[in-house]
């Protein structure tokens, strides 16, 4: 079997695995203040340090929660309401129409349920990226207090975004004021910098990096606005529940040793997906590569071969051993079209051959040319059949 899925979920890191393991023999509760309850608490504010290390922030600023989902409706939902307490309302929610469906779900939720709040999605280019003086116009053409969500990496086409550009234009032309929401989740082969963008929020997940499933961050500025979820005394009330001492310790020791192997690991996937791309035009001249000339994450490449559909494609190659995605959103058995692909306007008759390779940096370059084998096969086995049903 090959893995190919990692902007899905990556594999295990090691050193998380480890970590793992150490923190489940800790019995005590971390917010009990006996020596087994400290040795809990160790854990997490060593995860937390390593997290914000991670992301360019401050440990205070990090905030565990259950993943990117969460990450992301605590901090659109908890800007907006704590923004309503403290008497500085949020009129004006922007959101990428690329963002992932956890955001825009929060998004148009708040617009519909929040007296005052207009919503509106900020459109992308062909190649997935948001034209500055079009969102400067659209920050222009309104007032009140924003909030923007901003997706960094695009999980499907790995497009990366002009995040400090972006976050100029809203300081300039949004008022001081506004609020900056940065969904980092699939940036796992490119630097993110929470302070340095000037962001308000960040959402991360550990999956994403080599860490455990289940568990992530959200990073907020101490003087943002934020309204927790549900109440609890935990992450100093912002988060309740009883943290997750196993996973939290994971998501640290992925980010720390990501962290330590970042350059190593980028040259590795970057050369992968160089090879990758070369041998697919090869192979398939008329395959298109989606938003090829734009800065992507290194590891990710998002393709169509016009005429192979997408869900057949995956169910073939996986029951010949390798592991992919598509471009199509699933939901409730029923494959439709992705909303990133559709954004960027591309023809739904090719975004449902979208398919999506996304490595690590251990695979070898023969392990793709079995890949390559098997495509090929398939490709072949697709015009026989064409050629027999004409």
């Amino acid at each position: 079997m090959l893995y190919l899925d990692h902007n899905a979920t990556s594999p295990l890191r090691a050193e998380a695995k480890a970590a793992v393991l150490k923190a489940l023999d800790v019995t005590g509760n971390p917010s009990s203040v006996h020596a087994a309850g400290r040795t809990a608490r160790a854990l997490v504010e060593a995860a937390r340090e390593q997290v914000a290390a991670f992301a360019g922030a401050r440990p205070a600023e990090v905030i565990f929660v259950s993943g990117g989902s969460e990450a992301n409706a605590l901090a659109l939902r908890g800007a907006v309401i704590g923004a309503q307490e403290t008497g500085e309302r949020i009129t004006r929610l922007f959101i990428t129409a690329t963002a992932h469906d956890s955001a825009l779900g929060v998004a148009r939720s708040l617009a519909e349920t929040v007296p005052g709040l207009k919503l509106t999605v900020v459109p992308v280019n062909e190649n997935g990226r948001i034209e500055p003086e079009q969102f400067r116009d659209l920050l222009m053409n309104g007032k009140g207090r924003v909030l923007a969500s901003l997706l960094f990496a695009n999980n499907e086409t790995g497009v990366i975004e002009d995040i400090a550009g972006l976050a100029a234009i809203l300081r300039a032309e949004g008022g001081a004021d506004s609020l900056l929401h940065v969904d980092a989740v699939s940036s796992g082969y490119s630097p993110i910098r929470f302070s340095a963008w000037g962001a308000d929020y960040m959402s991360l997940a550990a999956h994403k990096i080599g860490g455990p499933q289940g568990v992530g961050a959200l990073i907020a500025r101490e003087a943002a606005p934020l309204a927790a979820l549900f109440n609890g005394v935990q992450e100093k009330g912002r988060r309740a529940g009883t943290p997750n001492v196993p996973g939290i310790a994971g998501f640290g020791a992925a980010a720390k040793a990501l962290q330590a192997n970042f350059d190593t690991e980028v040259h590795a996937v970057t050369e992968i997906r160089q090879h990758f791309e070369v041998a697919l035009k090869h192979l398939a001249p008329n395959a298109v590569i989606f938003a090829a000339d734009e800065l992507r994450q290194k590891n990710v490449c998002c393709f169509a071969i016009p005429q192979l559909q997408a869900e057949n494609a995956l169910m073939a190659l996986d029951l010949d051993g390798f592991q992919i995605s598509s471009g199509a959103a699933c939901s409730s058995g029923k494959v439709g079209p992705s909303h990133v692909l559709a954004a960027m306007d591309v023809p739904e008759s090719l975004a449902r051959c979208a398919l999506r390779v996304s490595f690590g940096p251990d695979l070898g370059l023969l392990q793709m040319n079995d890949f390559f084998a098997a495509l090929k096969n398939l490709l072949g086995r697709k015009l026989t059949l064409a050629a027999g049903g004409a």
